[in-house]
């Protein structure tokens, strides 16, 4: 009898060797392809890039087969698979319409399959299950995204898909009642962040930070500091009534700091001068 990790062992050996084989199967096909055969290739291999070309595929193997290609979401979900041994992203497409669609799910996925195979970039497309549909990625094509980045510099990212357009950010409001704690750093952070992302695309952001000195609860706050400087016992928390009549008037806004940043070109705003 075959001991179960050598068992195990040779069932993962020849599923490598299984996907390199695969691997060279596409690779000749697209060798044999003449050389007026325009092949489709992936711009970037991105999640949102992938969906496109997933759902742009789609499209075409129902329009081949004359059937209605409404039923496609308008987004794909591309997802990383648990198993990295299933491939570098899977979808569930071909379950979600192939039925509406007038097809197997099964069928689909391998319609889908052997047209993704066909696109540079896309090493291998395996069906799995009922239409579960596991893509791996070309070596070359996971490092075209570093070269955009690298070749674009500074300029990675830019665009003016927000050009002119006012935005009024606001984020952070840390509570001066009590401590400062790791939730007001984290959203000074993520506000910061998502100014700069706004202001890459051309957006004219005013950045906008809080401060709760002002209300109810700062009164009580305030009279409770002077009553232990009396060396007095804290109050007891007002009624509404009283608090009417010892409160100051409340302004019709809370106190704001303003930081405005419009950002239309040149070097966008330090983290420090975002914050201030």
């Amino acid at each position: 009898m075959v001991p179960a990790r050598a068992s195990v062992e040779t069932a993962r050996l020849i599923t490598v060797n299984s996907r390199k084989i695969t691997g060279l199967a596409h690779t000749f096909r697209r060798s044999l392809r003449s050389p007026d055969q325009v092949t489709p290739r992936i711009p970037r291999v991105t999640p949102a890039a992938l969906a496109d070309l997933v759902r742009n595929s789609a499209v075409q193997v129902l329009t081949a087969r004359g059937l209605d290609d409404s039923v496609l979401p308008e987004k794909v979900t591309i997802e990383r698979p648990r198993n990295p041994e299933h491939g570098d992203y899977a979808t569930n497409l071909a379950l979600q319409v192939a039925k509406k669609a007038g097809m197997k799910p099964r069928d689909f996925a391998d319609a889908l399959a052997e047209a993704l195979s066909a696109t540079d970039g896309i090493d291998s497309a395996e069906v799995a299950g009922p239409g579960f549909l596991n893509l791996r990625l070309a070596a070359d094509a996971q490092g075209q995204i570093v070269q955009q980045v690298l070749d674009a510099g500074e300029k990675y990212g830019l665009g003016d898909a927000l050009a002119g357009v006012k935005i009024n950010l606001e984020f952070v409001s840390a509570n001066p009642t009590g401590p400062i704690h790791l939730g007001g750093t984290r959203w000074a952070a993520v506000g910061d962040a998502l100014g700069r992302v706004l202001s890459a695309q051309g957006g004219l952001v005013t950045r906008e930070y809080y401060f709760n000195d002002h209300g109810a609860q700062i009164d009580r706050f305030v009279r409770s500091l002077i009553a232990a400087a009396k060396g007095e016992p804290a109050p007891r928390t007002a009624t509404r009534a009283a608090t009417s009549t010892t409160s100051p008037p409340r302004s019709s806004a809370r106190s704001r700091a303003r930081s405005r940043c419009p950002t239309t070109s040149g070097p966008r705003p330090s983290a420090a001068s975002a914050s201030s």
